[in-house]
């Protein structure tokens, strides 16, 4: 056999050294070993990347399955709007019609009736029109329908004394084992693992398993993004994909290992290959150096992802993770070396980030320079409601969707803190902001825990209810793509704050219904709440739902779970000392408004042309409109700690107010009887308020009430829920079993269901 200075000298004549360095594949002469001659007919190193593309082909054939279940519902959705809406039309051009005396007997149970008798005159009214053939495809909807029985069931939490282990949805869980599935069949089933020797060039099973692991970074950055073209085609939110976005790194890290290993197995400075291995590279360097430097960072990114970790210093994960995978991407650059096709790769990850970025630009508020706030963001003001919550107003010329969720910085509270708020209010001209024509409010509801939310209660408290502050949105981002109006009924769960994500859907539909331009015929509202001053967060908009909503059409229920009423500390007088990090964001606050003050002002000037009169007035408006934000509802002030415990209130549950002139459905106030039942959902001894508007005391019994919903069912309907986890899961396993009526029901084509986080 011939010395290995030979074989690199025969190499050295036949093809130049930079050819070898690019592609490091052991070439093939009349005088190589017959070992090596077998090694590469087996799994040459050329046709490498193929793995690399084993995992494209995966990944684009699940983005465009549901890209296409998508369109399928969105082209669905618009033709029965259509269909309905010329039916509307007909309606009111249509001369024959029937007296509303001439109804049926009102039905015993339901106490209403749609069915009408023969007419007095003209003639008689066509069948309802079936659902097109195009709308609805029976064999579709029964496959989608049995996916949805299985994958809308919850997966079942690990609890270990007072911590608990959720799991990602069924779904999550079917796409992860089927990417883990395919990549480690992918890895193994090919043979050979390893060849004779190291000499004959890197060990197979490592070149595919580094091969599907660069594959996947294009993949996984464009997970993460806010602004991607996953999100555009499938319609699914970046919040939503961050679960296959970790997931993904972690079967990349997987990878990564697999790759690693068979280079310890079968060394490099065994058998003499270590030679090799130096004509090739240049350098004093550990020979696994840059492999190290490669997985030292994505190590870090798979461990500081972890959930507890990730919870217990969110604000540090969130400054680090984009430099460390900066890092990271650098440090792959150098590692592959352009080795076959991993560039192509890496630079596709590249582009992607670079991409999204350039998009998320115009998702900015600031980033507009037709716009007022243009680098120096909205004018915001913060107001206290009742039990603990802060309200947010921004006026502002950003448009959003119902049910969408913008990230919010403010500097003058803190100046690197950014966190995702569900925005509360609709944008419609219905709904005019005070700041100006062209503003909407954009209202953000919640209750402040730790961190940022409670540094927003503490400025409140330190400046008072007329001070500003400048906002900085990025968004909006996520909702729900499909629109309720689509659906013939429509369900709407939500417990404490998770209202904040239904308040501005139920609004939009509610105008869409009026308008004409909804098949919605029932919509149902199930409202969970601690204690009944929380239904003056939204007082006003339930006013306005309850009033302009088609006659019972609309059914609200609210369930008040405590018995308590939220007493207020005392007050103190005394104001604590304001620390440096205050007064350093005060400053930067002040330096914000005073460049929009002199912008504001400039516009004045020239908007008066040197009339000083007019100029006068429009400064005076101006003022006023400054002014004009919202009122806020004065929270006392907190007290120091004290060692003696407060004595508890007495009242249990207040009787509704009487200066208030909305009736939110509350019954007589409540007797000995109810109180001691409220952990039951439902009294015995509480009527049903006809107008369809009711309160009872206890918790929801969702199968329950579901069940009795299902008898109304149309032909499509959406299940909405928004609250803690515990409702999630129960609203969860019950559409799951409620999947089995579409098979066996001809008159029901989908019950769909729409889950929102409780924390965003």
């Amino acid at each position: 056999m011939p010395s290995v200075r030979a074989f690199l000298h025969n190499v050295a004549d036949f093809e130049p050294m930079e050819t070898l360095v690019k592609r490091i594949n052991i070439t093939i002469y009349p005088n190589s070993s017959p070992a090596l001659i077998a090694a590469s007919q087996e799994d040459p190193w050329s046709q490498a990347g193929k793995y690399a593309l084993g995992w494209v082909y995966f990944s684009i054939i699940l983005l465009v399955a549901t890209s296409i279940i998508r369109l399928y519902y969105l082209w669905t959705d618009k033709i029965r709007r259509a269909i309905y809406k010329d039916e509307v039309l007909e309606a009111k051009n249509s001369k024959t019609s029937s007296p509303d005396t001439d109804y049926e007997m009102a039905n015993l149970q339901t106490n209403n009736s749609a069915v009408k008798f023969f007419p007095r005159a003209g003639q008689l009214p066509a069948e309802p029109k079936a659902d097109s053939s195009v709308s609805s495809m029976t064999p579709l909807n029964n496959a989608i329908a049995m996916l949805r029985w299985v994958f809308y069931r919850p997966i079942p939490a690990i609890r270990y004394k007072k911590r608990q282990m959720p799991f990602p949805s069924a779904g999550v869980i079917f796409i992860v084992l089927a990417a883990l599935v395919f990549v480690i069949l992918y890895c193994f089933i090919p043979q050979p693992l390893y060849y004779a020797s190291i000499r004959y060039g890197s060990p197979p099973l490592a070149i595919r398993a580094g091969m599907l692991s660069v594959a996947m970074m294009p993949w996984i950055v464009a997970l993460s993004m806010k602004a991607n073209i996953i999100t555009m085609m499938t319609g699914i939110g970046h919040e939503r994909l961050n679960v296959l976005h970790r997931w993904g790194g972690y079967i990349c890290l997987l990878l990564a290992l697999i790759h690693t290993v068979p280079f310890y197995v079968t060394p490099v400075w065994d058998q003499g290959a270590l030679q090799v291995f130096q004509s090739y590279f240049s350098g004093q360097y550990y020979i696994y150096g840059t492999g190290v430097a490669a997985l030292v960072p994505l190590l870090f990114l798979c461990v500081h992802s972890l959930p507890f970790i990730r919870s217990w210093m969110y604000e540090l994960f969130v400054a680090l993770h984009v430099p460390a995978s900066i890092i990271f991407l650098a440090m792959m650059f150098w590692h592959c070396n352009n080795y076959l096709t991993s560039w192509d790769y890496l630079a596709a990850t590249a582009g992607i980030w670079f991409v999204s970025y350039i998009i998320r630009l115009f998702y900015l508020n600031w980033t507009n320079f037709n716009r007022t706030s243009w680098l120096i963001g909205e004018e915001a003001s913060i107001t206290i409601l009742p039990e603990n919550a802060v309200k947010v107003t921004i006026p502002t010329q950003v448009t959003w969707r119902p049910g969408q969720y913008v990230y919010l910085r403010m500097p003058g509270i803190s100046v690197f803190e950014n966190h995702p708020f569900t925005i509360a209010s609709l944008c419609s001209d219905d709904f005019p902001s005070e700041y100006g024509e062209q503003y909407r409010d954009m209202i953000i509801v919640f209750r402040p825990f730790s961190g940022f939310t409670r540094k927003v209660v503490n400025a409140h408290d330190e400046n008072g209810p007329w001070h500003t502050y400048r906002a900085f949105i990025d968004g909006p981002y996520g909702g729900m793509q499909r629109e309720l109006a689509a659906f013939d009924t429509v369900i709407l769960f939500a417990g404490g704050s998770g209202i904040t994500a239904i308040v501005s859907q139920l609004l939009d539909l509610i105008k869409k219904m009026r308008d004409g331009r909804a098949v919605t015929k029932q919509v149902h509202v199930v409202w969970a709440l601690k204690r009944p001053e929380t239904m003056e967060w939204f007082k006003e908009e339930l006013r306005i739902c309850r009033q302009y909503a088609p006659p019972e059409s609309v059914h609200c229920q609210f369930f008040i779970t405590a018995a308590k009423r939220h007493m207020p500390t005392t007050t103190n007088p005394t104001t604590p000392s304001r620390p440096v990090s205050q007064v350093f964001h005060d400053k930067i606050n002040e330096a914000f408004q005073g460049i929009a003050d002199k912008r504001h002002s400039a516009l004045i000037r020239e908007e008066a042309g040197g009339d000083a009169e007019k100029e006068r007035e429009l400064r005076a408006e101006n003022e006023d409109a400054i002014s004009a934000l919202p009122h806020a509802y004065l929270a006392p002030p907190k007290s120091p700690k004290s060692p003696r415990r407060p004595k508890p209130a007495r009242l249990d549950i207040p009787p509704p107010e009487p200066a208030s002139n909305f009736d939110f459905g509350f019954p007589s106030t409540p007797t000995m009887l109810q109180k001691n039942l409220m952990r039951f959902a439902f009294l015995p001894s509480v009527a049903t308020k006809k107008t369809g508007w009711q309160t009872e005391y206890g918790r929801p019994d969702i199968s329950f009430m579901l069940r009795g919903f299902q008898r109304d069912f149309g032909r499509r309907t959406c299940v909405f829920v928004c609250g803690p986890p515990g409702m999630r899961v129960d609203v969860q396993r019950c559409v799951a079993r409620m999947q089995r009526q579409v098979l066996a029901n001809p008159a029901v084509d989908e019950i769909f269901l729409h889950t929102e986080n409780y924390a965003i």
